[in-house]
């Protein structure tokens, strides 16, 4: 119990170093520290310029002064607005994002050169031209975020939208104000965080020696280890271009249609909207943020390509040719069969060929199909043949739908007759590790196309006569 008691400070004091050698410095103290470490070295620029100044070296002089002014600037430019976005409130923080523009810096640097030469003339002139050039950037700010204040933004989508289809998007843009007008007025997307591979500090261990279990190493101390780990895909954006609004009188709403294409099926979601400006004086281009979330599903290509014209005649016969029975309408005379009824003899047919002939009668309460997407599991077909297999199968769907058929729908996770729900689900599909629909499948009327990856073998014989299959990857 003893040496037990002993050894707790100690673990308690490895403890307390992983953690120090572990410690991350959080974003904002560094970009604080950096701003700090910038502005010493400008005022100590500064200082040394004057004592330049003094002892008549013009070189040392301008030199140093012009790095005064140029760290000053980039820390004015770069942190300032950082820091001041972290103090604000939460509904506050964010409302604006700040980008300079090439005219912004050529003005920019304009002031630093003319401030340059009024340090180094001391004219009076010169502190004046600077003093209201540095004013207008004031002025510049003030007045593009009253431009953007008391707008409202609504965006109105269709509620069915299919991909390689152009459609029609309504951007309405509204100013509540009573009395002042907005000019020049951007709606832009807000570009989300990129993903992909990313160098991240990850939690480790580090251990000695290496190499042995754990109760056979010496020390074990909390570590982190910087690693590149890939992150996850983030939701497409919907709007890609912008609308632009030139003037907004006051209480006033104005539209803009935006057309909108999706080359790939899938979920698009906009969870923000920025309003941007470049008023009065194209300095900066001021955003403010508006969250306004939107989402919608982008279905697959329902065109005819090459390969459903190839397949929709044979789906056809098949299914005309499992439908055909005893109904009112003639579907054909063929040659008499030994199982065929008396009563279903065409007489005058008969007479004219001198064989027996009979009618076929098709019944349309019985022209149901069913199409049966079988999801195959990652890997098992390649992705140009899985896109293939999920565009024919929509195809398909919206063809039959359109036609007098009762059509049904079956996949993973799915099950009815609604057009629109099966697209939806075929739009967001993703290849699954689940069991195959086909080997437990019931048998009914309804006549079956269904797309599969499953090997011919294990087809049950009895989907055979009341089925069309249509082996996905198999052509590759």
């Amino acid at each position: 119990m003893h040496d037990v008691q002993k050894q707790q400070p100690d673990v308690v004091g490895i403890r307390r170093l992983g953690r120090i050698f572990s410690f991350e410095i959080p974003q904002v103290w560094v970009r604080f520290l950096l701003a700090m470490v910038g502005l010493t070295l400008a005022f100590g620029a500064a200082l040394f310029s004057t004592v330049s100044r003094e002892s008549g070296n013009v070189r040392a002089t301008l030199i140093l002064a012009s790095s005064a002014l140029l760290l000053a600037t980039i820390v004015g430019l770069t942190t300032v607005p950082y820091l001041a976005r972290r103090v604000a409130k939460g509904r506050i923080r964010d409302a604006f994002d700040y980008d300079v523009s090439r005219v912004g810096v050529i003005y920019v640097v304009s002031v630093v050169f003319i401030g340059i030469a009024a340090l180094n003339t001391g004219n009076n002139l010169l502190y004046i031209i600077v003093a209201a050039m540095l004013a207008a950037i004031i002025v510049s700010g003030l007045v593009s975020a009253l431009v953007l204040r008391g707008l409202e933004l609504d965006v109105r989508l269709p509620e069915h939208v299919f991909a390689r289809r152009p459609i029609a998007g309504k951007i309405i843009l509204r100013n509540r104000r009573r009395w002042l007008p907005s000019f020049s007025v951007n709606v832009v997307p807000l570009e989300k965080a990129k993903f992909g591979k990313r160098w991240r500090w990850t939690p480790a261990t580090f251990v000695f020696p290496p190499g042995r279990s754990p109760e056979q190493q010496w020390i074990r101390l909390p570590d982190r280890r910087l690693l590149r780990v890939a992150e996850k895909m983030g939701v497409p954006n919907i709007f890609q271009g912008s609308a632009y609004f030139p003037y907004l009188p006051a209480g006033s709403e104005f539209a803009a249609q935006l057309e909108l294409g999706f080359e790939h099926r899938g979920r698009y979601q906009q969870e923000s909207f920025g309003l941007a400006t470049r008023f009065p004086f194209a300095f900066l281009t001021k955003t403010r943020r508006v969250p306004l979330n939107r989402e919608i599903i982008v279905y697959p290509a329902v065109e005819p390509s090459e390969e459903f014209f190839e397949l929709l005649p044979l789906v056809t016969g098949e299914f005309e040719t499992f439908v055909r029975g005893r109904g009112h309408d003639l579907y054909r005379i063929r040659e008499y069969m030994p199982e065929d009824p008396a009563r279903h003899v065409d007489w005058k047919a008969t007479a004219k060929s001198g064989s027996l002939k009979v009618r076929e009668f098709s019944r349309e309460d019985e022209r149901r199909l069913r199409i049966v997407f079988d999801n195959p599991g990652p890997g098992a077909v390649s992705n140009a043949a899985y896109e293939n297999a999920i565009a024919l199968a929509a195809s398909l769907g919206w063809h039959f739908a359109a036609e007098n058929t009762q059509v049904s729908f079956i996949a993973q996770g799915y099950s009815g007759a609604d057009i629109y729900q099966f697209l939806a689900r075929l739009a967001t599909v993703e290849p699954q590790t689940l069991p195959s629909m086909i080997e437990g499948m019931q048998i009914s009327s309804d006549f079956n196309v269904i797309l599969t990856a499953q090997p011919r073998d294990r087809v049950p014989a009895a989907l055979w006569p009341c089925s069309h299959f249509i082996f996905i990857g198999r052509n590759d």
